[in-house]
């Protein structure tokens, strides 16, 4: 049977970051279907989930950038985790799970009756392949074996509680009668999907790509026959085709949304979560280049930043405090050290950046400039154009840099050249967030954003599944992720806690910046059956993998 905990109630007044998982793909914003109809007469939803022009037909959920319908719209997982709200995780393509005693195996029974939507059968074999193949496996993962065509058991190296979500709940699962037959996983565009969610792939163009309803869901049929996702190039665009009805759902940061809801068609949901950080590849040893690779520039980094000004001009004072340990401050206090700050600095300190500089054999420059060994301290920071709000926090980071000796260039890029930079490590310093557990307890960020395992050399390019965009590699970290997933005592995880908050803070291959407001912005008017602040059955921005698919099979037309 599934089985319970106890998890604390998100707090509504921390903020959220517009997330890795917004980084995505594009379309632009031509063929708006304001006001078309179905064929029952029903209204096409037009979502905005981020994605930038041109779009590219690929649904396959191993690759770095799907298009955004793959990850729960069309695939989908296990079990649903909703990290808005405390609660059990709810069945999908599996109804119950249990673990044994020591954590080294687990096993799964699965929903029967459903079909892919070319009409084979889902059954075991097709979550065998999801677990095992070359694109998914873990190190961890000993074995997963078909009991029966309806049950499947995992055998771990090590007990694996804290694996639970990851494996069930994130780990969306495929159809091994197609992907099997596939060279390469990562590559695979996988252009005319075949999956078990509420709606299937229709037309794709530059512009849009649009999703039509499964009739034959095992959930039931949508309600909501057909979804456009649209592709807009900056914020201030998205803004506009929302005030202008035509834009249903997005997520996005807005300093006034008063002026997006006025007219009382939409309508705003805040639930925070994520932290905005600067990403630095960090590991000279697997090909980072450039003075970030030094801690001690890090650190004066991270003590030059003024984040209470960071805070009022590029996110108009709606964030809040990020912590160096990447715990949610008040969500998960009971998890942080007491030898650890609990939060970053608010304001810049330049003489204590500078100092720490000196300390580490750096020299100031006649242009005010450190450097060391001949190399000024000067990198090359990236966001993505028309990201207003990431945008402001380059431009802001420059002067604060400057005023402790540190030299930043801030280039504006495209959003697939962001995500190519951040995929193969071809970056120095990045404007980029981290997504937030699915659990009150900041594990899942330590092992999948902090750990060896999870990274690859600079030039490789990390397939889907691994966050570790700095290249950090410790074995302390490593070694203390391994310990704390190995139990279920909660005295004994923060022991290992304190290991990993330690190193991460000292190291900070993430500089934390801030918890940023994430909102969401819904059309009330014309559909009903959206997440509320009564009733979070859903994390609700358009971009969230698995959420995004909930939600979608929750709507219905206003009648």
């Amino acid at each position: 049977m599934i089985r319970s905990r106890a998890r604390k109630r998100l707090l509504t007044a921390v903020a959220l970051v517009t997330g890795v998982t917004l980084m995505a793909t594009g379309c632009s914003g031509s063929g708006n279907g304001e006001g078309e109809e179905t064929a029952d007469g029903g209204r096409t939803l037009n979502v905005w989930a981020g994605t930038q022009t041109p779009i590219v037909a690929n649904f396959n959920p191993y690759f770095p950038n799907p298009l955004h319908a793959a990850n729960g719209a069309i695939y989908e997982p296990l079990f649903y985790y909703n990290k808005a709200q405390a609660s059990d995780p709810e069945p999908r393509l599996g109804e119950s799970f249990e673990w044994t005693e020591d954590g080294l195996e687990l096993t799964v029974k699965l929903r029967e009756g459903v079909k892919w939507t070319d009409g084979e059968a889902f059954d075991a074999d097709d979550v065998v392949f999801s677990q095992t193949n070359e694109a998914a496996k873990r190190d961890f993962i000993v074995s997963v074996e078909a009991v029966d065509p309806y049950t499947v058991k995992w055998t771990f190296n090590s007990p694996q509680f804290t694996s639970e979500a990851q494996l069930i709940g994130t780990a969306l699962v495929v159809p091994e009668h197609i992907f099997s037959e596939v060279d390469d996983l990562v590559t695979f565009a996988n252009e005319n999907p075949v999956g078990t969610g509420p709606y299937k792939a229709d037309t794709v163009t530059d512009a849009a790509y649009t999703l039509v309803a499964n009739e034959d869901y095992w959930g039931g049929a949508p309600k909501v026959k057909k979804v456009r996702y649209l592709g807009i190039d900056a914020n201030q665009s998205a803004e506009d085709l929302m005030t202008t009805g035509k834009v249903d759902w997005t997520a996005m940061f807005v300093a006034d949304p008063e002026r997006i809801t006025a007219d009382g068609r939409l309508s705003m949901l805040n639930t925070p979560q994520n932290p905005t950080t600067i990403y630095t590849c960090v590991s000279v040893d697997l090909g980072c280049t450039g003075p970030q690779t030094d801690v001690a520039v890090r650190q004066a980094i991270d003590l030059a930043m003024d984040r209470t000004e960071i805070n009022e001009k590029a996110f108009a004072g709606l964030s809040a405090t990020a912590s160096p340990t990447f715990a949610l401050l008040g969500r998960d206090d009971r998890w942080i050290s007491p030898d650890v700050e609990a939060e970053s600095p608010q304001t810049a300190d330049a003489a204590a950046a500078s100092k720490v500089l000196e300390e580490a054999g750096y020299t100031k420059g006649a242009d005010g400039i450190y450097e060391k060994d001949g190399q000024k301290v000067e990198m090359a920071l990236v966001t993505v154009d028309g990201w207003n709000d990431y945008n402001a926090v380059g431009d802001l980071l420059v002067e604060q840099a400057k005023a402790a000796g540190i030299s930043i260039v801030h280039n504006k890029v495209t959003q697939q050249e962001m995500s190519d930079a951040r995929a193969a490590g071809t970056y120095q310093l990045m404007v980029g967030g981290i997504t937030g557990p699915v659990l009150d307890d900041p594990f899942s960020i330590y092992r999948q954003w902090m750990t060896t395992d999870y990274t690859r050399p600079v030039g490789e390019v990390m397939e889907s599944g691994l966050f570790n965009y700095p290249r950090y590699t410790n074995p302390t970290v490593d070694a203390a992720v391994e310990a704390a997933a190995a139990t279920n005592d909660e005295d004994a995880k923060k022991e290992q806690y304190a290991i990993i908050q330690t190193e991460i803070a000292r190291d900070l291959p993430y500089i934390p910046v801030v918890v940023n407001a994430s909102q969401t912005f819904v059309d009330t008017k014309d559909f009903t059956g959206w997440p509320t602040e009564d009733d979070l059955y859903a994390f609700p921005p358009s971009w969230d993998t698995v959420s995004l698919g909930i939600v979608l099979s929750k709507l219905e037309p206003a009648s």
